[in-house]
C-alpha cells in the first residue's frame, strides 16, 4: 500500500524509529476505532493473496506488477511450514522457497505484504502446511497446548519469524501485519493455545499489526478470535452481515476481509468451480462501500507443482485437490488477466477515487500483456518401458510381517510398493485392504488385477489362484493429505491389514518411492524388463514410464495435455510438475516458460495403467466444465 516511493522505503532506517515503552517498534499499520491508519493517515488495504510457493520464483515480478495493475497496493501471502522444513532440524529458504526475497521484491515493486505464518495454513496445500514428520510424531495433538507440538512450533518459529521481522515496515521492510494461526475457529476453541501463538510472534519481534481470521459465525469467532486483537473475516459473500456479526461481537474496530473468496478451488472428480466476473465485483463493491479493507482469495492462484497438492474430506469420501490452483482467479495460472480482472479493476478504481491510496502507476497496462506461448503440437511418440520393474528397482526397501505406513517409511508423499508371496486358494478369492489411504493398483505375478479407493477397499477385488504362492504386489498412492478439518495430520498408506478372505497376509517388503525427492532419469533408467515382466502385448492395463522430447528454439508457456491416457505423473527435465488423472475436471498442466530451455527438453511420463495415443501442447488451459459456486457461510 505505498503511498512512498519504494526508494525511500528501502533506506527508511530502522535506527530512526522511537522504540515504544516495551522496546517494541511502533506499527506501521494500526485500528484507531472503526478505522485502519497507515503512518497517521486512514487507509484501506486493498490486497490480493498471491503464494510465492505455488508461482516459478522466476514469474514472481510479472505476477506482482499485475496485481499493481488491477490497482492493488497490498500482497499477502502464507508461509507452508513443510515447504522450509520438510525434515525436522532442516531448514531451506533457497531459490524457490526464499520467502524473504519474494517480500522484498514486493516492497520493491510498491506493495504492502501481510504474511500469514500459521503455524497452520489451510490453503489446499498438503497436510495444510504442517509437515508430515510433525503430524507422525506417536500421540501428538495438533493445534493445541499440547507440548511436543507447541515445541515444534517454537523451534520453526525461531528459525522463520526474525526473518519476518526484519522486513517489518517499522524496520524499512514492507511487512504491515502479520496473523495469528489461520482460521483457528473452524477447528478448535483451545484460547490458551491462540495466546500463545499470539504471544510466540511478539516474543520474536513482531510488532506490526496482528490479526486473527476467521468465518463471521459465532461458532467461529468463539474459538478463533483473541481479546484486544483485530479480529478480521472471511467470506465469499453477503458483506454486510458479516460487518453486522463484526460489529455485534466485537464493537468498533476496522471492516477487514481476510479472504474474499472471489473463485474456487478444485476437487479431482468433481466440477470445476467458477465464479461469475459480476457476482464477484459486486459483493467486493459493496465490501469497500462498508468501508471494508479487502484481500482478495486468490489475486492468482497459480500451481500446486509437485506433490504438493492437499485433500478435504466431506465425511463420507476424500476429495483430493487438483495439480491446477487457478481458483478462477483474476489473473489466471498462466498470468493471463482475465474478466474479473477488469471487472474488479473497476471497482477498485472508483475507490481509489474516493482517498484510497494505490501505487502511483497502478492499473498500468503495460504490466497485462499476455505471456508468449509455444504452438499447439503433437510431441514426437513416446519411448515407453514398463513400470513395475523401474519401481522395484528404486527406492530403499525395509521387511517386515505387516505393510509400512507412510509415516513409518519416513515418506511425506508419492508412492509406496509392498510386496508379500502369499498362496492363494485354487479358484476365485477376495482380497481386501483394511484402512487404505488413498489409493492402491494391485498386481498378481506381474498383471494388473484391480484398483482399490480409500472408501472401498475393505470390500475388495477378485484374485484367482492355483494354490501356489504368488507375487502380490500393492502400489499405494498418497493422493494427497487432508488440509482441513478434524482429520488433518491423518497418516497414508495402509494402515490396518491385506486379507485374502479372513486370512491376514504377512511378510511385506515395503518401498519407499517419493517421486519428489527420486531423480527421474534414474527412475527412468530402472525402467528395463525383469523377469516377472509383463509382455508389452498382456491383455488388460498396463503401467508405464513414458519418455518424449521437446525441442525448442526459445522458451515458452505451455499446457501439456494428455489424451487416453488414464493417471500418473509428469515431468518436465527434472522437475515434477504434478497429477494428472482423467476423471478431470482438470485436462491440462501448465508449463512455465523457466522450466523450459533452448534446445532439447525432456518429458517423463509415469502412467500407472492406460498408454493413450501421445502428448499434446497447447496454448490454453482445460481445466473442466464450470460450474458457477459462491461460497456461502
Amino acid at each position: 500500500m505505498s503511498q512512498h516511493d519504494p526508494a525511500d522505503r528501502a533506506s527508511s532506517p530502522a535506527g530512526g524509529q522511537t522504540l515504544r515503552a516495551d522496546g517494541a517498534f511502533p506499527s506501521t499499520l494500526r485500528a484507531d476505532g472503526a478505522t485502519l491508519v497507515r503512518d497517521g493517515v486512514p487507509h484501506r488495504m486493498l490486497s490480493g493473496s498471491v503464494h510465492y510457493f505455488r508461482v516459478h520464483p522466476d514469474l514472481w515480478e510479472d505476477r506482482l506488477l499485475r496485481l499493481r495493475a488491477m490497482g492493488l497496493n497490498t500482497v499477502d501471502t502464507y508461509v507452508p511450514w513443510n515447504w522450509h522444513e520438510a525434515a525436522r532440524g532442516t531448514f531451506d529458504f533457497t531459490g524457490w522457497r526464499d520467502v524473504e526475497r519474494f517480500v522484498r521484491l514486493a516492497g520493491d515493486l510498491g506493495l504492502d505484504v501481510v504474511v500469514r505464518p500459521g503455524p497452520y495454513i489451510c490453503a489446499e496445500w498438503d497436510n495444510g502446511g504442517l509437515p508430515a514428520w510433525l503430524t507422525a510424531t506417536p500421540g501428538i495433538r495438533l493445534r493445541c497446548s499440547d507440548e511436543a507440538y507447541l515445541a515444534a512450533v517454537a523451534a520453526w518459529f525461531d528459525e522463520l519469524l526474525p526473518r519476518i521481522a526484519a522486513l517489518q515496515a517499522n524496520r524499512g521492510g514492507p511487512v504491515v501485519a502479520v496473523q495469528v494461526e489461520n482460521e483457528y475457529g473452524s477447528f478448535g476453541d483451545d484460547h490458551a493455545y491462540m495466546a500463545w501463538v499470539h504471544d510466540a510472534l511478539v516474543e520474536r519481534g513482531i510488532d506490526e499489526l496482528l490479526f486473527t481470521a476467521d468465518g463471521p459465525t459465532d461458532l467461529m469467532l468463539d474459538g478463533g478470535s483473541l481479546p484486544g486483537v483485530l479480529a478480521a473475516a472471511t467470506f465469499g459473500s453477503r458483506p454486510g452481515q458479516a460487518l453486522d456479526k463484526l460489529t455485534a461481537r466485537r464493537g468498533e474496530q476496522p471492516f477487514v476481509c481476510a479472504e474474499f473468496w472471489n473463485g474456487w478451488f478444485d476437487h479431482w472428480g468433481d466440477p470445476h468451480h467458477v465464479r461469475g466476473a459480476d457476482s464477484a465485483a459486486a459483493d467486493v463493491r459493496d465490501l469497500l462501500d462498508l468501508g471494508g479493507s479487502v484481500s482478495l482469495y486468490m489475486a492468482h492462484g497459480g500451481t500446486n507443482f509437485g506433490l504438493t497438492a492437499g485433500a478435504n474430506h466431506d465425511g463420507t469420501r476424500l476429495q483430493p485437490t487438483v495439480t491446477s490452483y487457478d481458483s478462477d482467479a483474476a489473473v489466471a495460472e498462466d498470468g493471463s488477466v482475465t474478466p474479473k480482472f477488469f471487472a474488479l479493476r473497476k471497482v477498485l478504481s472508483e475507490h481509489a477515487a474516493h482517498g484510497t491510496r494505490i501505487p502511483e502507476d497502478a492499473q498500468d497496462d503495460r504490466w497485462i500483456a499476455p505471456s508468449p506461448k509455444l504452438a499447439a503440437r503433437a510431441l514426437p511418440p513416446v519411448s515407453t518401458r514398463p513400470l513395475l520393474p523401474a519401481l522395484r528397482a528404486s527406492g530403499a526397501a525395509v521387511v517386515r510381517s505387516s505393510p509400512l505406513t507412510f509415516e513409518e517409511l519416513g515418506q511425506n508423499a508419492g508412492l509406496v510398493l509392498h510386496t508379500a508371496t502369499p498362496v492363494l486358494p485354487p479358484g476365485d478369492s477376495t482380497l481386501s485392504v483394511l484402512g487404505l489411504h488413498d489409493r492402491a493398483t494391485v498386481y498378481v505375478d506381474g498383471r494388473e488385477v484391480g484398483v482399490l479407493e480409500r472408501e472401498t477397499s475393505h470390500r475388495g477385488l477378485t484374485v484367482h489362484g492355483e494354490g501356489v504362492p504368488v507375487r502380490l504386489e500393492i502400489l499405494v498412492e498418497n493422493l494427497g493429505r487432508i488440509n482441513y478439518g478434524p482429520r488433518l495430520g491423518e497418516h497414508k498408506g495402509i494402515l490396518g491389514d491385506v486379507l485374502v478372505e479372513r486370512r491376514i497376509v504377512h511378510g511385506w517388503t515395503s518401498r519407499s518411492l517419493p517421486l519428489d525427492l527420486l531423480p527421474v532419469d534414474g527412475l527412468w533408467a530402472a525402467g528395463e524388463p525383469d523377469a516377472h515382466s509383463v509382455p508389452r502385448d498382456a491383455v488388460g492395463p498396463q503401467g508405464v514410464l513414458a519418455r518424449t522430447t521437446l525441442d525448442l528454439d526459445e522458451p515458452a508457456d505451455t499446457f501439456l495435455t494428455l489424451p487416453g491416457w488414464t493417471k500418473g505423473f509428469v515431468w518436465v527435465n527434472d522437475v515434477l510438475l504434478g497429477r494428472y488423472w482423467e476423471r478431470g475436471p482438470q485436462h491440462t498442466l501448465y508449463v512455465p516458460a523457466p522450466l523450459l530451455r533452448a534446445g532439447s527438453n525432456t518429458v517423463t511420463v509415469l502412467e500407472l495403467h492406460a498408454v493413450g495415443s501421445d502428448l499434446e501442447l497447447t496454448d490454453e488451459a482445460v481445466l473442466g466444465e464450470p460450474e458457477e459456486y459462491v461460497e456461502e457461510l
